[in-house]
């Protein structure tokens, strides 16, 4: 059987779709950090079959936005002297800024590489995103 320690203090991304853990992972230049890291795939859950987890070794800026939008059942746990400190659960932000791109061809965001995509949430339920700009229609579900 795997055996991943828990850590002293730093951060636990969990409840990870699985196969989302290798995104973020590569979202959050893991694989560059001088800190011990571990991303652990297709882990047993009582509450939602498989999951993915990231466990790292120290605290470090995590962008919500980015990580909520990706998956909005994430959990955020925040460890200090091997206990968890703090429980941070995620939603479907209210607007993303370059995270994802329009799909309107006509929309100035395909014609001028130098503006920001932005989106706002249209359905939270159905995780439907506008373009600011066209309104054009984005799912993140």
């Amino acid at each position: 059987m795997l055996t991943i320690n828990s850590i002293n203090k730093g951060i636990v991304i969990d409840h990870i779709k699985p196969g989302l853990g290798e995104k973020i992972f590569s979202h959050l230049k893991l694989n560059k950090s001088k800190t011990p890291v571990a991303l652990i795939m297709n882990v047993a859950s009582n509450a939602v079959g498989r999951k993915d987890i990231i466990k790292i070794d120290e605290h470090i800026d995590l962008d919500y936005e980015f990580l909520g939008f990706l998956d909005p059942n994430i959990t955020i746990n925040i460890i200090e002297d091997g206990a968890i400190t703090d429980k941070i659960a995620l939603e479907l932000p209210n607007k993303i800024e370059n995270i994802i791109k329009c799909n309107n061809p006509r929309c100035i965001t395909s014609i001028e590489t130098n503006i920001t995509n932005k989106f706002y949430l249209a359905s939270g339920k159905k995780g439907t995103y506008r373009c600011a700009y066209c309104d054009g229609e984005y799912s993140s579900l």
